[in-house]
């Protein structure tokens, strides 16, 4: 193996998923992944090396500054790979606020405003927070790059960023900010790889998974986002709301008295296919069921995607590309089926064998809306920002 590895932390808030790959003069390449799931019990690193897997038991406590699973999830790593060092840890950190419109090396000071931005995720910024304080406890000179999900949406207007507010919350921070941006970033590219004369054009991605939002793209670049200042908005997600009129949330918190807490709870824990369905979260399980409640809550599902597509194509003029990716866009081709079928009439339409085949591009023959499913792969887009901080001039000098 390589001397010279670099890790990724990409953190859920349950799991730390660990992406592992050779830091070599050309840039990186994937040697493997892992994750470690903390509310598992015994606690294991699952790892995925090629065609290989394994489930490696560890021994440490979960504790709240997670320093022992990292020490020895780091030790593990170094024996099995034979690295002498590693180079660097690049993490994915969702909000980056106006701060940052771009990888970061992480000093004191980065850490302390990424940690200042916790209020505006409260649900995802600890996380990479705490990843971000065990290296800095257990391998203080080892560099740590950060990599924002928001930096990305950097490049929309502020018409499309504002809320109709007093302009002053503007100035205070209060905007759509849009994430899933690590994401999104590997779709352009991989777009472009794939079919560059579409990918210079109008281009609506769908980031379906548990978290779940769109985004339209034009040349490339972000020019409009379905979530907005939080990850609660856009299209309802697995256990999330996405979109809803905040006349409810006051209707709540004052005619129903509920405590905000139970409020926060229940729109980010109990909400979307959840909520909807009184069944599960995950769209397999519903695709399954035979009541009528699962099918209506995929039908939202699919009807609300389609709605901020529609959306999203207004602010791009027209759409010539349509790309659907992660856990529920790459692997389910009713919910492909069924989105498509709300934009017959922006000429989107579906070929059903390349469909049911999960295929790179799915779009009948006599479709006038290119439709693609990509893998999406974060954990690259943070190494390779990693990278290019790394082998920046300022860092080596």
């Amino acid at each position: 193996m390589s001397d010279h590895i670099l890790l990724t932390f990409n953190p859920g808030s349950s799991t730390i998923k660990i992406g592992l790959f050779a830091d070599g003069a050309e840039g990186t390449r994937r040697l493997g992944k892992g994750v470690i799931d903390l509310r598992h019990v015994p606690l294991c690193l699952h790892i995925v090396e090629g065609p290989t897997t394994a489930e490696i038991p560890l021994k440490a406590a979960v504790t709240e500054d997670l320093h022992e699973v990292i020490a020895e999830t780091l030790g593990w790593l170094a024996q099995h790979f034979g690295v002498s060092a590693l180079t660097a840890i690049g993490h994915r950190v969702v909000h980056g606020g106006d701060q940052f419109s771009g990888p970061v090396r992480i000093t004191p000071e980065v850490a302390d405003a990424i940690a200042a931005l916790v209020p505006l995720a409260p649900l995802h910024q600890p996380h990479s927070v705490r990843l971000i304080k065990a290296i800095e406890h257990l391998r203080p000179h080892l560099p740590q790059v950060a990599s924002f999900d928001t930096a990305f949406h950097r490049t929309q207007s502020d018409q499309v960023r504002r809320f109709a507010l007093p302009r002053d919350l503007f100035d205070a921070g209060i905007k759509r900010y849009g994430f899933h941006g690590l994401s999104y970033k590997y779709i352009a590219s991989a777009l472009a790889r794939e079919a560059p004369e579409v990918a210079q054009g109008r281009v609506v991605a769908a980031h379906l998974g548990s978290g779940a939002s769109l985004c339209a793209l034009q040349g490339g670049l972000s020019v409009d986002t379905s979530m907005g200042f939080s990850t609660l908005d856009g299209i309802p997600m697995a256990t999330r709301c996405g979109a809803l009129d905040p006349g409810v949330l006051l209707h709540l918190l004052t005619q129903k008295g509920l405590p905000l807490s139970e409020v926060e709870d229940m729109l980010y824990h109990r909400s979307g296919l959840l909520g909807l369905s009184g069944i599960s979260a995950d769209s397999r399980a519903l695709l399954e069921s035979p009541a009528p409640e699962a099918r209506e809550a995929l039908d939202y599902f699919s009807f609300r995607i389609a709605r901020e597509t529609a959306a999203l194509a207004n602010t791009l003029s027209g759409l010539d590309a349509l790309v659907f990716t992660a856990g529920i866009g790459e692997h389910q081709p009713a919910i492909r089926a069924a989105v498509c079928a709300h934009l017959g009439w922006l000429g989107v339409s579906l070929d059903a064998a390349t469909n049911a085949a999960n295929a790179t591009r799915i779009n009948a023959p006599d479709s006038r809306v290119a439709v693609f499913v990509l893998p999406t792969d974060e954990e690259q887009v943070i190494a390779d920002e990693t990278f290019s901080i790394l082998h920046a001039p300022e860092f080596s000098s």
